[in-house]
């Protein structure tokens, strides 16, 4: 008798947990580094200060997003221990209450009592707390926290991104220095936005859209705010 052929998929939301981080991480790269840069320049900076506080700036938004990942995700990872540990106790305390929970989860999912409570019974008796963490927590291997991987994840994408317009300061004449870091930003933007979009199954025109533009306001905002502190010194 031959072995039941099996059917895999490769689902989107398995990406989610390093996708949003690196995401993330690129886009607040591009558009703080740039944004710092065009402001610095606008405030008639020379070429090499530029390019120091543009460093300055990747150092310290690498670090820094690798730190608010860390500790964001770690809070989110003890909460979940907290969940389970719990559960785990009640298990062995009220198992009987537990099993009746999880059948009335199942019922509320349209199970008829009977086929429920039967459900419930195998599913305790193969792993109890794996049922209840995902029936009951919601919680699941791919949305499981992973505080080390998501830090690395964000500063390495922040790192990368803010090296684009740091690398546009190096390569471009210091009179046109502002709009081609602007310009070269929102196109990294752009690209950032679609392969984002591709990667998560979303659409690609709107997310584009919709990262230039935030980019694009951030820029103006702090162009103009380093052009008024230029003037006035």
């Amino acid at each position: 008798m031959g072995s039941r052929p099996r059917h895999r998929e490769r689902h989107l939301v398995q990406r989610i947990g390093w996708l949003r981080a690196t995401i993330l991480g690129a886009n607040d790269g591009i558009v703080s580094t740039a944004s710092l840069i065009v402001g610095v320049a606008a405030a008639a900076a020379t070429q090499a200060d530029i390019v120091i506080a543009g460093g300055a700036g990747l150092v310290a938004g690498a670090m820094s997003m690798a730190a608010g990942e860390y500790v964001s995700v770690s809070s989110q990872s003890d909460t979940e221990q907290a969940d389970l540990h719990r559960e785990r106790r009640e298990l062995a305390d009220q198992p009987d209450l537990e099993l009746a929970e999880l059948a009335e989860i199942y019922e509320r999912r349209g199970l008829d009592a009977d086929l429920a409570r039967r459900v419930a019974l195998q599913l305790t008796a193969k792993d109890a707390l794996a049922s209840h963490a995902r029936d009951e927590l919601g919680l699941s291997e791919i949305s499981a926290s992973r505080p080390v991987q998501a830090a690395l994840a964000s500063a390495a994408s922040f790192a990368v991104g803010a090296a684009m317009p740091l690398l546009m300061v190096v390569v471009s004449p210091g009179s046109i220095l502002i709009p081609a870091v602007a310009i070269a930003s929102l196109l990294f933007l752009a690209i950032l936005g679609a392969v984002g979009a591709r990667a998560g199954g979303a659409n690609i025109i709107r997310a584009t859209a919709r990262v230039t533009f935030w980019g694009a306001l951030a820029m103006a905002i702090t162009a103009g705010i380093g052009a008024l502190f230029g003037t006035v010194v």
